[in-house]
């Protein structure tokens, strides 16, 4: 997959190693992308710079007036941070719709904005709300440029092969201003964009002072829909403003028909999603359905994975040490895996299930510094210095886990290949929330799939667990 994996312990560090690979190089934090590409040889580069233990790159910093946002935050940090929620709501929202808790403790907002997928769900939120991100390099040092230009066509950035995106910065929204963010995908969570707006309004009084709507997956790159903000300026929300500006908005999009949906389809699409949110702005209930207390599935821990204090970098034939379910390996030849194939090739721990090797399914699901994530979308050399947790570590002694007993108890089980998975995402759950509502299990659950049942006995038997604990 490469032939060296190198932890960065400083952006020094990091830009060094980028001077010296150069386009032979790929920085990973999260991987929710990168281990895609590599696995299917998109991508073949030479070395792999983890960035994931950079002290204070998953900082999230707010200056006044300004948030800063590190290249290590996730988009489940912003679904947690209050201030974030309260003052730039459009991001929160998107981050929230982005894949599953599991995807969500991984992936990161600046790899989101540099993979630059017209379908990804934080740049228009991002665009909305004037965003910058600031590059760095070991040769030419810091510069700063607007998200519109650093997103130069489909998966084309600005971003040089020696640089790296260390930041991202963007004003809070003021107490005249209210945004959002809809998207429409073909399921209910995992689901990549079939469209997606993001809109933000100020108002005087009443009337419209200043308007940004942006929309995904409707053209090559982001678009703005400048007519439609225009035609707002000085307006007031009626009905008929909010439907003769989304249709404006409807014209700025330029789709193709693909596999989630035909053209013609996408443009309505887009004048429903701007006219929605425009009404959902006007009758203020745009954070009606966005829950008080996001399900995140970081178990007891505050979401940050543990800080790596020492420079090492591993190499085909080196040696990964780990902690598994807390009993100490060390592995040789394995640093060219994802950790889920580490688990069941070089350790032996066959619980842990691959199902689409993609992040789709979660029979992967394991705990990395007690964190939910989906093993497969992990490099093994991650692994090491890191205290990881499978299915065959949540009993104790002879004693089963409770969500294992409830599901034996209430038949949650037919095939058996998917619920390791499943166990694993209630037994986080319960460790963050001891006492769920029915939506919170659902939320939890959104990351696993199932084959064979309809869901109903596996949230009956974490319901079942919650009350035995």
């Amino acid at each position: 997959m490469w032939n060296t994996f190198f932890t960065a312990t400083s952006v020094d560090h990091a830009l060094a190693l980028l001077a010296q690979y150069g386009s032979n190089a790929r920085l990973i934090n999260g991987g929710t992308d990168l281990m895609l590409e590599i696995e299917r040889k998109v991508r073949a580069p030479r070395a792999v710079i983890d960035l994931s233990r950079v002290p204070g790159l998953d900082e999230i910093r707010f200056d006044d007036g300004t948030f800063h946002l590190g290249a290590s935050v996730t988009h489940n940090h912003v679904v947690g941070n209050k201030l974030l929620v309260e003052r730039a709501y459009p991001l929160a929202r998107a981050c929230w719709e982005v894949g599953a808790p599991q995807i969500r403790n991984r992936g990161t907002v600046a790899g989101n904005l540099i993979t630059a997928s017209p379908a990804n769900d934080t740049i228009p939120p991002l665009w909305a709300l004037g965003a910058h991100v600031t590059l760095q390099s070991k040769a030419r040092g810091k510069r700063e440029i607007a998200l519109e230009e650093f997103v130069r066509g489909v998966r084309q950035t600005a971003l040089a092969p020696d640089e790296m995106l260390i930041e991202i910065s963007f004003s809070a929204l003021k107490e005249s201003e209210r945004g959002t963010f809809i998207k429409l995908g073909l399921r209910r969570a995992q689901a990549i964009s079939v469209v997606n707006a993001a809109v933000v309004l100020g108002f005087e009084q009443s009337k419209i002072e200043s308007a940004w709507i942006t929309l995904g997956s409707v053209a090559p790159t982001i678009v703005a829909a400048t007519d439609a903000q225009q035609f707002l300026i000085g307006k007031t929300l009626d009905d008929e403003t909010i439907e003769q500006a989304a249709r404006l908005a409807m014209n700025a999009a330029r789709p193709i028909d693909d596999i989630r949906g035909p053209a013609d389809y996408r443009r309505e699409m887009a004048r429903v999603l701007v006219a929605r949110a425009l009404r959902q702005l006007r009758d203020g209930t745009e954070r009606d359905d966005f829950p008080s207390r996001p399900v995140m599935l970081w178990g007891k821990t505050d979401g940050k994975f543990r800080i790596q204090n020492s420079v090492f970098s591993i190499q085909y034939s080196d040696i990964i040490e780990t902690t598994v379910n807390g009993k100490r390996y060390t592995v040789r030849g394995a640093s060219d895996k994802s950790l889920l194939r580490l688990l069941r090739e070089d350790i032996g721990l066959n619980g842990t299930k691959e199902g689409c090797a993609e992040g789709e399914c979660g029979a992967c699901t394991v705990f990395l510094d007690g964190i939910a994530v989906m093993a497969c979308l992990v490099p093994a050399p991650r692994a090491h210095h890191a205290e990881i947790v499978t299915i065959e570590g949540l009993p104790r002694g002879d004693e089963l886990h409770p969500v294992q007993r409830a599901f034996i108890e209430t038949g949650a089980v037919q095939c058996g290949y998917c619920t390791p998975g499943f166990i694993m995402s209630g037994a986080a759950l319960l460790d963050e929330k001891p006492h769920p509502t029915r939506d919170d299990i659902q939320y939890a659950l959104t990351g696993n799939l199932c084959r064979c049942t309809g869901y109903y006995k596996i949230v009956e038997a974490i319901e079942k667990a919650a009350q035995a604990k």
